[in-house]
């Protein structure tokens, strides 16, 4: 039975804790940092400018916010292309930039850079009420998600306890969701609506290897039957699907990898927000797959199987100290 390399049950404690370890670290990071969330989210102004030349981001937002008297986040898309370059200024809050406050500021960028061929190209306000909204929306998808997930496994899985193996399931898409919100944190940007793009993926791509593994736990029970040991069998299975799990994850990183670079060559923020997180993703969503899911199940179902096989001898110590 034991033709396994790696047994991911033994060592799933150290496996377990390397998860624990990078959550600590997020965790402190999070605290230094804070939750920021972005302005489709919060409400808020936003000034689109196009211009032509070379900046300095520091000084345009230092100019920005002492025009305007509100604190500003500027995100400059540069590239190579005879295309004009833009910044876009965001602004939380509730009030939006007065269009005597925008000339203003277009005259005081053109004063520090009279090169620049200054133009507003659009400006806009969002009501926090519909950022809310918009919020609400996102978690109730998510959430949505994961109870239909967990059904389709529960249906697709019950030779093998369909809900023990749905609930082990989103534990693991869980550990990844926390890991690319941790990823934002740690790169310090905003929650939009690329977290929540970001986060349906992975719900899909990691489900997928976790899926591969359990449709092997149940072959390997259906060849080896009922006396097979449980963490021997998930063992087995794991390992006979790691180098598919591994190939795949690697692919979709490099491809990802590649788009993330092309993403910061060119200084587009809204690839690279998208990219950088989809490529922890697909590590985080890969390891969950192979180190927590399988055992986790294994736990799960012998202290199941543990407590209905004690479930008699309580009985029965109730009923020997009635009599």
């Amino acid at each position: 039975m034991r033709e396994y390399k790696f047994s991911f049950y033994k060592n799933r404690k150290i496996l377990f804790m390397i998860s624990l370890v990078i959550f600590a670290i997020g965790l402190v990071f999070n605290i230094i940092f804070g939750t920021k969330l972005d302005l489709q989210f919060t409400g808020g102004a936003l000034i689109k400018y196009s211009y032509s030349g070379d900046i300095v981001d520091s000084d345009v937002k230092s100019l920005v916010e002492f025009t305007t008297a509100k604190a500003v986040d500027l995100r400059n898309d540069q590239t190579d292309s005879n295309e004009p370059k833009t910044i876009l200024l965001s602004f939380s809050g509730t009030e939006a930039i007065s269009l005597e406050k925008q000339q203003e500021l277009t005259a005081a960028l053109s004063e520090k850079y009279p090169d620049g061929n200054w133009e507003l190209a659009t400006a806009c306000c969002i009501d926090p009420s519909m950022g809310q909204s918009f919020f609400f929306k996102c978690l109730i998808c998510i959430i949505l998600t994961f109870l239909l997930l967990t059904l389709y496994i529960a249906i697709r899985f019950k030779k093998i306890g369909g809900w023990s193996a749905g609930a082990m399931a989103i534990v693991a898409l869980l550990h990844d969701i926390i890991m690319v919100y941790f990823t934002f944190i740690i790169c310090k940007m905003p929650l939009n609506d690329n977290f929540i793009a970001v986060v349906l993926t992975i719900l899909g791509y990691s489900l997928n290897d976790t899926i591969v593994i359990y449709d092997r736990i149940r072959e390997n029970r259906r060849i080896l039957g009922p006396k097979a040991e449980l963490r021997d069998l998930v063992d087995r299975s794991i390992n006979q699907s790691l180098g598919r799990t591994i190939h795949t994850s690697v692919s979709t990183f490099i491809s990802i990898a590649v788009v993330f670079v092309m993403g910061m060559v060119y200084n587009l923020h809204t690839i690279t927000s998208f990219s950088l997180p989809m490529m922890v993703g697909v590590v985080t969503g890969c390891y969950s797959s192979v180190c927590i899911a399988g055992p986790l199940y294994v736990m799960w179902c012998e202290r199941k199987h543990k407590i209905e096989k004690d479930a008699p001898s309580a009985v029965e110590k109730v009923v020997e100290s009635q009599s």
